[in-house]
């Protein structure tokens, strides 16, 4: 089964370190949750086939090439293996939190086939810079 993320949701990250999955996304992560350091200050989270997909590309990455080296050691080397708990909620682990300079505000963004977890200042001031710049954006990137 083929799941889309879509929208944005707030959270708060509650005393014990954890965010509740929107309930409409949880199946997808029935078989375990994947959570890595995203390009941006924000965490990403992958269902296990979607993170599949993800070391599969990286991994066949030329090995030879610096870059790709330090694109591997930065996205596998910062991710963890979780499984959500009986109420849809993942632990996020400290690391990743202090990356994405998470405390308790966070929205989760649905980005298709995975998702974002931001701290929600962070994530108001992406979205001004996605809205102020949406047509120069838009010009340079080819869909």
């Amino acid at each position: 089964m083929v799941h889309t993320f879509l929208g944005e949701y707030q959270y708060r990250i509650d005393t014990k370190g954890r965010v509740a999955i929107p309930a409409r996304f949880r199946e997808a992560f029935k078989e375990g949750v994947v959570v890595a350091q995203g390009f941006e200050k924000c965490i990403n989270v992958y269902s296990v086939a979607e993170w599949e997909k993800v070391a599969e590309k990286l991994t066949s990455l030329p090995m030879t090439r610096q870059n790709a080296r330090r694109i591997n050691r930065a996205i596998l080397s910062s991710a963890f293996n979780l499984e959500l708990d009986r109420q849809g909620r993942v632990v996020l682990p400290s690391t990743l939190k202090d990356y994405a300079a998470i405390k308790s505000e966070v929205v989760i963004a649905g980005l298709h086939s995975y998702l974002e977890i931001w701290n929600a200042e962070n994530w108001a001031a992406e979205k001004a810079v996605m809205r102020a710049q949406a047509a120069q954006i838009a010009e340079q990137v080819e869909v």
